[in-house]
């Protein structure tokens, strides 16, 4: 298995595609670390690991409070562990759908602390029990609209900084052995925007996205989590800074 003896964290791994990483890693012989705010589904997810036979811890963070974020990577420190892979996918769109002139302040920060500053943040922190070890795979969660959205103004830019931190944080990095890539997916098969959009109007949305794509479908979570795999395991060991589009030819 190629994540054998490895350690693993997953943030947001209570979510659609968080839980698809999360089981993938696991399946490859990673020992996975799970966490989300929803931690009445991160203990699912856990269980769902164990279940199959993997191993599993789980923890409830918040990663827009720079406390928890800290208390979440000094939990590999109570454990005499340490990340080997670190995988930041907890995130959202607090604002979408929003007119320029409409743009909230207060969205608008919960979609930088959201997206931007925690995984700013959860990287640091996974540098710093990284280097020691000379040996880490950080995989960061863009999205497709880091090119830019002209209805998703503050989610872009966020997704957009992640791109750019990426870029700078592997160039920092990569003496110590750290790699440090990032997924850019299209629209994604997840629960949250049924419970969002409601079944009509999600069905309808996936229908007209996927009918524009040349693969003329909408991406799964597998989809990403798979992508996900290759860039946390030694097989992408010489790929660092890069973003992987995960849109099946969108924006060709």
């Amino acid at each position: 298995m190629r994540l054998s003896e490895k350690n693993a964290l997953v943030t947001g791994s209570a979510g659609g595609i968080g839980r698809a990483v999360a089981k993938c890693l696991a399946a490859e012989g990673a020992r996975v670390f799970l966490s989300d705010i929803d931690g009445e589904g991160c203990l699912a997810v856990m269980e769902e690991i164990l279940g199959q036979g993997g191993a599993a811890e789980a923890k409830i963070v918040d990663v827009t409070r720079e406390e928890d974020i800290g208390e979440l990577f000094s939990w590999f420190g109570s454990s005499a562990t340490r990340p080997d892979i670190v995988v930041n996918i907890a995130g959202g769109d607090m604002e979408p759908v929003a007119d320029v002139e409409a743009i909230d302040p207060e969205k608008m920060s919960m979609n930088l602390d959201l997206n931007l500053k925690s995984c700013i943040l959860c990287c640091r922190e996974a540098v710093r029990l990284m280097r020691p070890a000379r040996y880490g795979r950080i995989v960061n969660m863009s999205s497709l609209v880091y090119r830019g959205g002209p209805m998703q103004f503050t989610y872009s830019a966020a997704k957009g900084g992640i791109f750019s931190f990426t870029r700078s944080l592997a160039m920092a990095v990569g003496k110590d052995n750290i790699t440090v890539n990032a997924l850019a997916p299209a629209l994604v098969d997840v629960p949250v925007f049924e419970r969002m959009l409601g079944a009509q109007r999600w069905s309808a949305l996936k229908s007209g996205t996927a009918a524009r794509y040349p693969l003329q479908r909408i991406a799964s979570p597998q989809d990403v989590a798979k992508a996900a795999l290759f860039l946390a395991s030694d097989d992408a060991a010489f790929i660092t800074g890069q973003i992987l589009e995960i849109s099946g030819g969108a924006r060709l």
